[in-house]
């Protein structure tokens, strides 16, 4: 089958480069660009599938959100010839559109190699997370960063702590912590129809969402689960980059796999208490975790290591309780759960008040329109894009 690429009902385009996947965990890209997406045309072009056996092509489909998620699908290949391949496929994507008309919103500096030709009116690196401290990073990773502070316009950072390290490396960056959808988390408050595989746990509940990789204390999660035998400890999401065998295996430790956005306040309803068990280490030095406001909009109280951008300003304003380990998540827990919840949900509610997804879109919408100098014609023929 063939697509040929339509022309938006809007005259601007926002290419997003990302490493992560449209349809992965739903978060700060999700939230941002499906915004983005209600006043002009988003393509989000996602890292390459590899497949044996296959020719490269583009495999485009449109999200319910109005942005288009275009997939490379390639065969095994090197990597200069991927980059080419990619260089074409972003290429045809914009085939027609000036770069007056474009943006450039970077997620990861790996796309440099097939788009550094690309010229736009703006080219913005949103740095949710300090990729080169994850688990394998590309030992190109940070030569490529260095280039794309040098070609961005604007640079936003996922956490405060992230612009304490960058602030001195680019003269337009501004700190974007993780926000807020509360009217949607909020729903956990209100008594819903338990989810099947979470109905008959025993209660008090403990629970965890997000990917689970080498950013989770697993050692930390075994030794408190192994000290509160009578607590249940619900834990949500992707198993990714570990080994799925290395996990703790307790009868009062139920992992439950993935879990669509939508449907997490239902799972968060029947939590007592939220814990973020994140380890001391280079991957986490610099997180913001989307999920401490979230599940403090839930109304459902948090336990947290001492992360940096949870320790300031929610452990700091006494909204997320913080313990170095499985001891001091015991007794932080036996506290919560003996807690007087009213004071604590007020306290809450004007510390998220005019925090949002909708309200921080709109600040980086504003420093995206400061028009950097208007660029030359960008001459790319049209084309068609295959699925």
């Amino acid at each position: 089958m063939t697509l040929m690429i339509e022309p938006s009902a809007y005259s601007e385009v926002l290419l997003c480069l990302s490493h992560l996947r449209w349809n992965f965990v739903y978060q700060r890209p999700q939230h941002l660009l499906s915004r983005a997406a209600k006043k002009r045309k988003v393509i989000f072009f996602e890292e390459p599938l590899i497949e044996n056996g296959i020719k490269p092509y583009l495999a485009v489909r449109e999200d319910e959100s109005g942005v288009l998620v275009a997939t490379p699908m390639l065969p095994p290949m090197p990597q200069a010839a991927q980059a080419a391949q990619q260089q074409e496929m972003v290429d045809l994507l914009l085939a027609g559109t000036r770069p007056a008309d474009t943006i450039l919103w970077y997620y990861t500096p790996m796309a440099l190699p097939f788009t550094r030709h690309l010229q736009s009116r703006a080219c913005v690196y949103d740095n949710m997370d300090e990729l080169s401290a994850f688990k394998g990073p590309s030992p190109l990773l940070l030569s490529l960063e260095e280039e794309l502070l040098q070609r961005a316009d604007v640079v936003f950072t996922g956490g405060k702590s992230l612009y304490r390290a960058k602030r001195h490396r680019h003269h337009n960056i501004h700190a974007f912590p993780s926000s807020i959808d509360a009217t949607h988390f909020r729903k956990a408050r209100a008594s819903q129809d338990e989810p099947p595989d979470q109905r008959d746990l025993p209660r008090p509940r403990f629970g965890f969402f997000g990917v689970i990789d080498e950013r989770l204390d697993i050692a930390l999660l075994d030794k408190l689960a192994g000290s509160r035998p009578d607590w249940s400890f619900v834990m949500i999401g992707p198993v990714v980059k570990i080994d799925p065998a290395s996990l703790p295996r307790r009868q009062n430790i139920a992992w439950l796999g993935m879990k669509a956005y939508q449907d997490l306040p239902g799972h968060l309803s029947g939590w007592d208490v939220g814990i973020m068990p994140f380890p001391q280490n280079e991957a986490t030095r610099f997180i913001s975790p989307t999920k401490t406001p979230e599940f403090l909009a839930a109304g459902v109280p948090v336990i947290s290591t001492p992360i940096q951008d949870v320790v300031d300003p929610y452990g700091d304003a006494g909204l997320v309780e913080i313990a170095a380990d499985a001891e001091g998540f015991a007794r932080c827990g036996d506290r919560l759960l003996n807690m007087a919840k009213k004071a604590w949900i007020r306290k809450v509610d004007r510390h998220l008040l005019g925090n949002s997804w909708d309200l921080t879109w709109e600040q980086m919408e504003g420093l995206i329109k400061r028009d950097p100098a208007h660029p030359q014609e960008m001459r790319i023929p049209a084309g068609i894009v295959h699925v």
